[in-house]
């Protein structure tokens, strides 16, 4: 009778200890947020987004604030990305990434490589941090990837006359090219001597990127040159 009871008791301090995880988890989704980003193609079920956090994990980024999807042009593969908390100080941005593979979204017979993990259908490395600069150009707040041979002040200046098409286009630019530039996604910002370079990916989610040539002459800002990547 003793031994019946103490194995029932054992087996409900069990259940509630699973539905305490369960519970926990779900918070660590709903209470927290979780930012989801994915292309038509590419869409995790609600379980297979559990997965890749679980793997997430044990690939040591410890707490996860958004997945997102993308396309690998221009083939037909597919790749997922995660991201923690961002930490912010001053203008610095900074938070940890982990690039992830899901066997189904790559070529057949696609295999981890050495040193990654593998749950399920997912595997993963190591994460890396990824640091980023913030820029203000009225009350907004835009976030580059690099900026080199400038201050984030002189970086303003640039992206405020570009948002406010404010600037001159040379000859060769195309002006039905410059449309499909988002404004909004500055990735770099560059000087050597009075060559100004400035990134910008395209409208387009994983469409490519732009880089401009800028001339600055006082507050005349004028496109001298613009380059295409296609993947």
């Amino acid at each position: 009778m003793m031994r019946s009871l103490t194995r029932k008791m054992k087996i409900h301090k069990k259940i509630n200890t699973t539905l305490l995880s369960i519970l926990t988890f779900t918070l660590t989704l709903s209470s927290y947020g979780l930012d989801r980003d994915y292309v038509p193609r590419a869409i995790l079920t609600k379980a297979q987004e559990k997965e890749v956090i679980a793997l997430a994990k044990k690939c040591g980024l410890k707490e996860v604030s958004k997945i997102s999807t993308h396309n690998m042009y221009p083939s037909p593969f597919r790749g997922i990305q995660l991201q923690g908390p961002e930490k912010i100080k001053g203008r610095e941005v900074s938070y940890q990434s982990l690039s992830m593979s899901h066997g189904e979204w790559l070529e057949p017979g696609a295999k981890p490589r050495k040193g990654q993990i593998q749950m399920g259908k997912f595997w993963a490395g190591k994460p890396y941090t990824r640091k980023k600069t913030i820029l203000k150009v009225g009350k907004k707040e835009f976030r580059t990837g690099s900026i080199n041979g400038m201050t984030p002040e002189q970086c303003e200046t640039i992206l405020g006359l570009l948002l406010g098409g404010k600037y001159e286009i040379g000859p060769t630019v195309n002006k039905k090219t410059l449309e499909q530039v988002g404004w909004n996604t500055p990735s770099n910002f560059s000087k050597r001597g009075e060559s100004i370079s400035v990134g910008f990916l395209h409208k387009a989610k994983d469409s490519g990127f732009f880089d401009l040539q800028i001339k600055m002459v006082g507050n005349k800002l004028t496109i001298e040159q613009m380059f295409q990547a296609i993947p």
